[in-house]
């Protein structure tokens, strides 16, 4: 789907769709349910103490909302986390080319936003890209990457704060998280944000979605 409208978009993520470069996607399967639409609510959402803790770690990074944009710093910094994401399970890297970057990353979608983040106490160094969707009801988290030297102060989690404060402060009710997967580690940790709502099934066109809230003793 391409030129899809903000208001589109929003009854897109609410029925479970996806946003990444040109396209739109969710799950096919009828009977397994293991990829859990999450989203938060963020008039009540309360961070726990190790997302405060990351939160406050992250106070030095800067952070400028834009459209997406590819450079030599994002580009470098793309291939810097990945290679070291790729290195630590034992495959080899791929380079990514301006274009695969600008189709993966920087596709002109009327939702797509980036949220870069600089240290202030290390030149205004870019460290951080959010790569996210803002519509009229939501910000949606679509993927992020970050110099590796920074994965001590959970950067991933101070980011998806930092767009609580953001929908909060633009008076949008949710922040989408995609997929919970409790099987995968690189997906589980969506289920410590609370308080989170899950989508009921696959709803269609014709069905009204609907969202349960997800206790938070569960997972």
């Amino acid at each position: 789907m391409l030129d899809v409208s903000p208001e589109e978009a929003d009854d897109l993520l609410c029925r479970g769709w996806r946003h990444f470069g040109p396209g739109w996607f969710r799950p096919l399967c009828t009977v397994c349910q293991a990829c859990l639409s999450v989203r938060i609510d963020v008039d009540d959402f309360v961070p726990s103490r190790s997302q405060r803790r990351a939160q406050r770690c992250a106070r030095n990074l800067r952070t400028e909302i834009g459209r997406p944009i590819i450079d030599e710093a994002r580009l470098g910094l793309f291939h810097t986390w990945q290679r070291e994401r790729v290195e630590s399970r034992g495959g080899a890297p791929a380079q990514l080319s301006k274009q695969d970057y600008f189709m993966r990353f920087a596709f002109p979608a009327d939702v797509a936003r980036e949220v870069a983040y600089y240290d202030v106490e290390a030149d205004d160094r870019l460290v951080m890209i959010a790569i996210c969707d803002e519509t009229p009801q939501a910000w949606s988290a679509v993927f992020c990457f970050y110099d590796p030297a920074y994965a001590r102060i959970s950067p991933g989690i101070a980011n998806i704060l930092r767009l609580v404060d953001i929908a909060r402060a633009t008076s949008r009710r949710f922040v989408y998280l995609g997929y919970l997967v409790s099987a995968c580690q690189s997906l589980s940790y969506k289920a410590a944000f609370h308080t989170q709502e899950l989508l009921v099934g696959l709803p269609s066109d014709q069905e009204t979605p609907r969202w349960v809230r997800r206790p938070p003793s569960i997972g």
